[in-house]
């Protein structure tokens, strides 16, 4: 991209370039604070060629999208190259690491635009590392829009979902000055465990019931039922009465039972089927249960459960996600982050 200027300063857009080179034809320009341009003399011609930065995620959504208009399957490192040539990325650009060195600038940016447009349901995966095109991006590519960014994913209440979980704009590269360091921080925690949560239920629901009722004994005994993960496992899904999956020591010693259900419904679980379970309780004089699902449970079902005296917990697909990420359980520490701050403790002794 190249332009004639008067002088040695550039505004374009929001961005002002100063000219860091006397030749007549610069190519090497740097970000200057538009209060700078102030007073500045124009004096001579000469061109400039405009190198842009390596585009933001949001700048990178529709040209993903358009990249899979054929409605193939594309690996995610496929579309990332075809996506840093389209930019004409340098070599050095596609190079350009992360802060934290693990992974490069334009891999994470193309996998975070990857990630909302497929939250939106513009977007499947339908396999690991694979995405292919919906109904609905086709769509979106039909209407010829020149630009696919936050605001427009708002529209899809599946976006709109993930968005009222958190701040989509604290991510942003420049947060707003009113949010503090600590402020953006917690906010990005909360967007990648947020995202990491919707990816594991996604591949929960996916799971064979044999794979899903080994799931839940493992988030069970992690958080501390169930005694031993032998003894859990012996116990869910042996006793078949009714609504019960299991029954399993809510402690080591077995001093108290408790009675599960999981099962991997895809509709919302009504009072019936709580109800139901409830009922099957009885056979193992049970006082407290839980029900697991991977959809949702209706708000006359939690209402029900807050009425009888039995104690019946009940954890959507959501909170299942959240426990396994509490746990440990299908998840690995990707990194860690250690935030320090002064001890004043330390600096006590000193008279001076």
């Amino acid at each position: 991209m190249a332009t004639r200027l008067r002088g040695k300063f550039l505004h374009l857009g929001k961005l002002t370039w100063r000219i860091r080179a006397s030749t007549p034809w610069v190519e090497d320009i740097q970000n200057l604070p538009v209060a700078d341009l102030l007073n500045q003399e124009i004096t001579n011609d000469i061109q400039v060629s405009l190198k842009m930065p390596i585009p933001d995620y949001q700048d990178c959504m529709l040209p993903l999208l358009e990249l899979l208009a054929d409605g193939k399957d594309y690996t995610l490192r496929a579309v990332t190259t075809a996506l840093a040539d389209r930019f004409g990325l340098t070599e050095d650009e596609r190079k350009e690491m992360l802060p934290s060195g693990q992974q490069t600038v334009i891999t994470n940016r193309v996998a975070w635009a990857k990630t909302y447009l497929k939250k939106a349901g513009l977007l499947t995966q339908p396999g690991r590392g694979v995405v292919r095109i919906s109904d609905a991006g086709r769509a979106v590519l039909d209407k010829k829009l020149g630009k696919i960014d936050n605001d427009f994913l708002r529209q899809y209440p599946s976006f709109a979902e993930f968005v009222g979980r958190t701040d989509l704009e604290q991510v942003a590269e420049q947060p707003p000055k009113t949010v503090t360091p600590e402020e953006s921080l917690e906010s990005s925690y909360q967007t990648l465990r947020n995202a990491l949560a919707d990816e594991l239920l996604e591949k929960v629901k996916s799971c064979t019931p044999a794979f899903f009722e080994r799931l839940v004994v493992e988030v069970l005994v992690a958080m501390g039922y169930g005694g031993s993960l032998a003894d859990a496992g012996q116990a869910v899904g042996r006793s078949g009465d009714g609504g019960i999956d299991g029954i399993i020591k809510e402690d080591k010693l077995g001093l108290d039972v408790l009675c599960i259900q999981a099962k991997r419904w895809e509709k919302t679980v009504g009072r019936p089927e709580v109800q139901a379970f409830a009922g099957s309780m009885e056979g193992f004089r049970a006082r407290k249960g839980v029900m697991l699902t991977t959809s949702t449970f209706s708000r006359e079902a939690a209402e029900y459960v807050q009425r009888i005296e039995r104690k019946i917990v009940l954890i959507d697909g959501r909170q299942l996600a959240e426990l396994m990420i509490e746990h440990g359980v299908g998840v690995a520490t990707a990194r860690t982050f250690v935030l320090k701050k002064l001890d004043l403790d330390y600096f006590e002794d000193d008279e001076g």
